[in-house]
């Protein structure tokens, strides 16, 4: 039986991956056209959100969230996620309404026509030099000057261990500390049980639904550099909070 539920999953990713190639393929074209302005962006965003929830709905994936806070429009925020699937960067659309922008790993820029988002409306960050880096925290706080919400991964990739989280970086909590802008922490609870990061044949792949929490902000104001590492064990604490009721989550 197991071996039966392990082809019906297999054949369920190539039908995820084949729905996420050709819905960009078609939309394509008009993300093309949204990109060529910077005045334009916002569209691409509006038509992001929308692909977003083609991608899941078709193949089986629902999302509820629990929403402790409801982001407010027009406000700046630092969101902060747990990373535990690349569905976590397809929800992120789904959750969040209003604009932002994605800090992500350098490799996304390899992958075949989705590297067009990363042209100029996101930032990639190259975690292996610390000028490239600094440059992409950099990029990151002239976006937040400019009245635009950033989202990252603190863990700076996926967890291998997904439930447990992996040991944040302190990117995200010094740009925010330096801007002055709250945090809002983000758990993806159960991503990983959906589509795993693993090997084509491996690991948890099925629809289903995913539990996400949009936590309650956190300020920055007043804080200091030598308040970083304070302030990571505390988003650390709160993302992590709902995940302890995963048996895995113990190992």
């Amino acid at each position: 039986m197991q071996a039966v539920f392990k082809v019906i999953g297999v054949i369920w990713k190539m039908l995820f991956l084949l729905h996420f190639a050709v819905t960009l393929i078609l939309l394509y074209p008009l993300f093309y056209l949204f990109l060529m302005r910077k005045e334009w962006y916002w569209l691409a965003f509006k038509l992001k959100r929308l692909w977003a929830h083609i991608l899941v709905f078709p193949v089986g994936i629902f999302f509820t969230v629990d929403y402790k806070f409801k982001p407010k429009p027009g406000k700046t925020y630092v969101f902060c996620a747990n990373h535990t699937s690349y569905i976590d960067i397809i929800l992120s659309y789904c959750v969040l309404e209003h604009y932002f922008i994605f800090m992500g790993k350098e490799e996304l820029k390899k992958v075949p026509l989705f590297k067009i988002f990363f042209k100029d409306m996101n930032i990639l960050v190259n975690r292996k030099s610390m000028t490239a880096s600094y440059q992409a925290f950099k990029s990151a706080a002239n976006e937040l000057r400019n009245g635009h919400s950033v989202i990252l991964f603190p863990e700076g990739t996926i967890s291998r261990r997904a439930p447990i989280l992996k040991d944040f970086k302190s990117g995200a909590f010094r740009l925010a500390i330096d801007e002055q802008i709250e945090i809002v922490p983000i758990t993806f609870e159960n991503n990983w049980k959906l589509l795993q990061d693993r090997a084509f044949l491996q690991g948890n792949m099925r629809p289903g639904l995913a539990r996400i929490v949009v936590h309650e902000p956190i300020s920055t104001k007043g804080l200091t550099e030598n308040d970083v590492e304070t302030l990571k064990l505390q988003v650390k604490k709160i993302i992590e909070a709902p995940l302890k009721k995963y048996k895995e989550f113990k190992g």
